[in-house]
C-alpha cells in the first residue's frame, strides 16, 4: 500500500487513530483549531499551516504577497473557530541561491500582516530546502461561550455563506485574500452558530468535513451560489477552493436575523438534511443531483 492509495484524509485518519491527549486537550486533531484548556472563561486555539513553492504558490508569484498568504491562512483557522489570533511562530525552508531581497519581500508580507491584525511573531527556524516554503503555527484565543466546531450542525440548520466562490486562483486572489475574522466575530458576539469551517479546499470538501463531523446531510441551491466573476461554471465554485470564506450553519431563526443585518453580507445556499440524505444539490431545473465532495487534495 502507497501513500496515493489511501490518499490525504486516509493518511490524517491513520495519524488521528495513534494520537493521545490528555484532559488539557478539549479538541484534538480534527477541526480548523486544536481547542486547549485556557481558563475560567476562555480556551486557547492552536493552529499550523504549511505552503510549499509547486504546490500552494508558484515561483513566479509575488513574494510579498506569499508571505501574507502564509500567515492569513491560519488567520482563517482561528477564525473559523470564532476567535482571535493572539501569537505565531514561523519557520521557514529557503533555497541556499535565494537572494537575500527576495527573502526581505517575503517577510514584509508576513510581517504588515502581523501588525494589521496584532500578532506576535514570537520566533521560529530556518533550514535549507531544496524549494521554498512557510510553516506558521500560530495561538489565539476564543470564549468558551463563543467556540465554533465543524460538528455542532443540526437537521434543519441553514447553510450561509461569506463572499463569493469558484475562479480565484486563476485571478491570482487566492494570494490577496482577507481572512474573515471580523465577520466570525461579528456572529458570534451577535447569533447562536452551530457550526462553522473556512473555505480552503473547495466549497463541497469543506462543508463534508462538517456533514462528516456533525452526521448529518445537506442540499445546496445552485441558484443561490454565489459565484465570483472568474467563476467557470458551478462546479468551479463548488470545488476550487482557496476563498477562505466562512461557510457555517445556523437554524432558521437565526438565518432570518443574519440576513436583515447591515455591516456585512452573508449568502444562504443550502440546508441541513438527514444523514441518510446524503448531499445533493438542487440544479436549474429544479432536479435533485447527487454531489460528491470534490475539492484540493495533497494525494
Amino acid at each position: 500500500m502507497r501513500l496515493k492509495d489511501i490518499g490525504e484524509f486516509g493518511l490524517i485518519k491513520r495519524f488521528r487513530r495513534k494520537i493521545k491527549t490528555d484532559s488539557s486537550v478539549i479538541i484534538g486533531s480534527g477541526d480548523d483549531c486544536a481547542v486547549l484548556k485556557w481558563d475560567k472563561s476562555n480556551y486557547q486555539l492552536f493552529t499550523c499551516d504549511m505552503i510549499i513553492q509547486g504546490v500552494d504558490f508558484r515561483k513566479t508569484d509575488n513574494l510579498e504577497l506569499v508571505g501574507r498568504k502564509a500567515l492569513a491562512i491560519s488567520i482563517s483557522d482561528i477564525a473559523a473557530c470564532a476567535g482571535v489570533p493572539k501569537y505565531a511562530v514561523v519557520a521557514l525552508g529557503i533555497p541556499e541561491y535565494m537572494p537575500v531581497k527576495e527573502i526581505d519581500c517575503l517577510t514584509k508580507g508576513l510581517f504588515s500582516l502581523s501588525k494589521k491584525y496584532r500578532i506576535n511573531i514570537v520566533g521560529g527556524d530556518i533550514s535549507r530546502s531544496a524549494k521554498l516554503l512557510i510553516d506558521v503555527s500560530m495561538l489565539g484565543v476564543v470564549e468558551k461561550k463563543n467556540l465554533c466546531l465543524r460538528s455542532g450542525a443540526k437537521v434543519g440548520d441553514i447553510i450561509m455563506v461569506t463572499g463569493a466562490f469558484g475562479g480565484l486562483i486563476s485571478q491570482g486572489k487566492h494570494l490577496k485574500f482577507t481572512p474573515r475574522l471580523k465577520e466570525a466575530r461579528y456572529l458570534v458576539n451577535h447569533f447562536k452558530i452551530n457550526s462553522m469551517i473556512d473555505v480552503s479546499d473547495g466549497l463541497t470538501q469543506d462543508l463534508g468535513h462538517i456533514l462528516e463531523q456533525s452526521s448529518v446531510g445537506a442540499v445546496l441551491y445552485e441558484k443561490l451560489i454565489p459565484l465570483s466573476k472568474g467563476a467557470g461554471t458551478v462546479n468551479d465554485a463548488l470545488c476550487s477552493g482557496e476563498e477562505f470564506e466562512l461557510l457555517f450553519t445556523v437554524s432558521r431563526d437565526q438565518a432570518n436575523k443574519i440576513i436583515k443585518n447591515k455591516r456585512y453580507h452573508f449568502s444562504i445556499i443550502g440546508e441541513i438534511m438527514p444523514k441518510a440524505f446524503g448531499l445533493r444539490l438542487i440544479n436549474r431545473k429544479f432536479e435533485y443531483v447527487p454531489v460528491k465532495t470534490k475539492g484540493f487534495r495533497h494525494f
